[in-house]
């Protein structure tokens, strides 16, 4: 049975649960990884002021997708487009890709940012033999 919300950082054995408002205050941005151990990728939330843009920047190797959490973000591409996202957009991002997100939004905008290369691990998930029947 599980007890009420986590909002520490929790570690058990194979495991870390937690919340961002553990992970710092204002803006700024939360090390998810490091505060979770996450050792697969890269991944922090991100909370902006209303109205604060983050700079333009690209990766070497990284490709990185974004989940819009809250608020409302203008993310700007190399190529001089501009896209809107709101609560439950995402967005991915090639490493060479210049780009720069802005809170174009009256509130914060908390957003995801997950980082990583080398792809995805397919068909790695696995019932355990007493969830197989039925």
């Amino acid at each position: 049975m599980a007890e009420q919300a986590a909002h520490e950082v929790v570690t058990g054995e194979g495991y870390a649960v937690g919340n961002i408002d553990a992970l710092g205050h204002g803006g700024g941005f939360r090390k998810i990884r490091r505060a979770l151990d996450v050792k697969a990728l890269g991944i922090n939330a991100i909370v902006m002021p209303p109205q604060f843009a983050g700079r333009r920047h690209y990766h070497y190797t990284q490709e990185e997708t974004y989940f819009i959490h809250q608020g409302q973000a203008e993310l700007e591409f190399g190529d001089g487009s501009v896209h809107r996202l709101g609560p439950g957009g995402i967005a991915r991002i090639d490493p060479e890709t210049v780009r720069r997100i802005r809170n174009v939004g009256d509130d914060d905008l908390v957003y995801v940012a997950v980082g990583g290369k080398d792809g995805y691990v397919e068909n790695d998930g696995h019932l355990l033999p007493s969830e197989e029947s039925g």
